[in-house]
């Protein structure tokens, strides 16, 4: 190479397919503002499994619903924020450029495989659909490419069951039809809220083995919503934990469990049931109710129900901080180390 020629090398990729900043949605109801998400921040790598957690109510489904704008507005409106999806911001883009995302790059399963199906179509109608209307495949193609669907989430007979309705299926069928058509445009993120709530253990156990398999295979990056910590300390990368519309903690998942910071995290983790010990212990609670929260939060939304609250908490809303390992962020006053002294 000559003396002087230019040596600088290629950019690296953003290894990051979501970057959400300040995201912020409020519901307008007859009894005024409900301040569903607030602030929150977080980001998605590429192939990662973002575990998000927290009670009902705490703003899990809004915040993954706002940032791919599936909210009715009104009565929501996203009052700020960005959403980074690579050159993208989903916040700045018309509808009609979001449909073109919506399904065939970030795909939906949704908590309910009992009512996200439509009764009055067979199955494939409802994997064909998206498959010739986004990816402008043939009838035949689309066939051919929705038996293979049907097969890769463990569907047997599938070309048969293609001419079949939803009532025909089982609760965990039906799940893996919703899964199947979630990944029929080949989405690069896949939002999963709850999909497992609905179904007995066993078939929760097949699910996320078979949501475990096709990560491994398809290497998209996954962000799967519960209240179920148990699911997340088996499938997760890392864990974000919800409360009040609000990120209290983020941390990777050994990192989490093994190190709660948040009074929050450590109550929920505390709920898990243990079969350890020579006796079974008193199954723990969290007494009292999630906040409703009409206006931008000024003081912990967990204040009311923390044990370690002190006069700051009342005072301000505390912001997602470092608290030691690597990744591990709490949005907590409470330091732990010395309250524990």
């Amino acid at each position: 190479m000559p003396d002087g020629a230019d040596t600088a090398m290629p950019a690296e990729a953003d290894p990051y397919v979501l970057n959400v900043k300040d995201l912020k949605t409020v519901f307008r109801t007859r009894r005024g503002e409900v301040h569903a998400v607030n602030n929150v921040s977080f980001k998605l790598k590429a192939g990662e499994l973002l575990g998000v957690v927290g009670e009902s109510g705490s703003g899990k489904s809004v915040t993954m619903m706002s940032l791919i704008r599936l909210l009715p507005m009104p009565p929501a409106e996203i009052r700020s924020g960005s959403v980074e999806f690579g050159d993208v911001d989903l916040m700045q883009i018309s509808e009609a450029q979001m449909r073109a995302i919506r399904g065939p790059r970030i795909g939906m399963v949704f908590q309910d495989p009992m009512t996200s199906l439509n009764p009055v179509f067979n199955v494939g109608f409802q994997l064909m659909e998206p498959l010739r209307k986004h990816m402008g495949m043939s009838k035949s193609a689309a066939r051919a490419r929705s038996i293979e669907l049907l097969e890769l989430v463990g569907i047997p007979d599938a070309a048969r069951r293609l001419k079949d309705y939803p009532h025909q299926f089982s609760g965990g069928m039906r799940q893996r039809v919703m899964i199947a058509i979630a990944l029929a445009c080949d989405p690069e993120v896949l939002i999963a809220d709850e999909p497992t709530t609905a179904l007995d253990v066993t078939i929760q156990a097949q699910i996320l083995e078979l949501v475990k398999e096709l990560r491994q295979k398809l290497g998209m990056a996954i962000v799967w919503i519960t209240h179920d910590l148990g699911v997340i300390a088996g499938i997760a990368d890392r864990v974000m934990v919800m409360y009040g519309g609000q990120v209290v903690e983020e941390a990777p998942v050994r990192e989490l469990f093994s190190n709660p910071s948040h009074p929050y995290t450590r109550m929920l983790l505390e709920t898990i049931p243990s079969i350890s010990g020579d006796r079974a212990e008193r199954l723990q609670v969290i007494q009292g109710q999630p906040p409703m929260i009409s206006r931008d939060p000024d003081s912990c939304a967990f204040l009311d129900r923390c044990p370690h609250a002190f006069d700051r908490c009342g005072r301000e809303n505390p912001l997602l901080r470092s608290v030691g390992a690597d990744g591990h962020n709490a949005a907590c006053f409470w330091d732990r180390v010395d309250a524990n002294a």
